[in-house]
């Protein structure tokens, strides 16, 4: 079974985050992790090379396969800052037709910038992640 490459690392998060060039992209993902350090309680990590991580959970699947994940998290990519937010509770449809301009992947939110979102929305919808996260993973 091949590994899982992204793991949980000890770089520091506030270095990676000073090297993002373009100051408004910095700015957004400094409010993200304020944002994320105060829903989860948690301290941000650094998962692979440009990930932040908040949390972990362990998951195993039906295959054998098993391992630790954050329980959310963020990239400032180059094109938009991607957001790791799990679907699965029951008002996320409706607070992403709340939210703003967005585009959504399986696990992902992508946002260009947060200008373009309502912040309260956001931090519903991360909040509402994790306590779902939280209850699934539970020991």
């Amino acid at each position: 079974m091949a590994e899982l490459k992204t793991k949980k690392n000890s770089n520091s998060v506030e270095d990676f985050l000073e090297t993002i060039e373009d100051e408004s992209r910095r700015q957004d993902s400094y409010a993200v992790l304020q944002l994320m350090r105060e829903v989860t309680g948690a301290e941000p990590g650094m998962w692979g090379d440009s990930i932040v991580g908040f949390g972990a959970y362990h998951y195993r699947y039906q295959s054998g396969r098993e391992g630790e994940w954050f329980l959310v998290g963020f990239s400032p990519r180059k094109h938009s800052l991607t957001l790791y937010i799990m679907s699965g509770f029951d008002e996320y449809d409706q607070l992403l037709a709340r939210l703003g301009k967005h585009k959504i992947g399986k696990a992902c939110l992508y946002v260009n910038k947060l200008a373009d979102v309502d912040q309260d929305v956001l931090r519903r919808l991360v909040t509402a992640s994790v306590r779902h996260m939280q209850a699934s993973h539970s020991p």
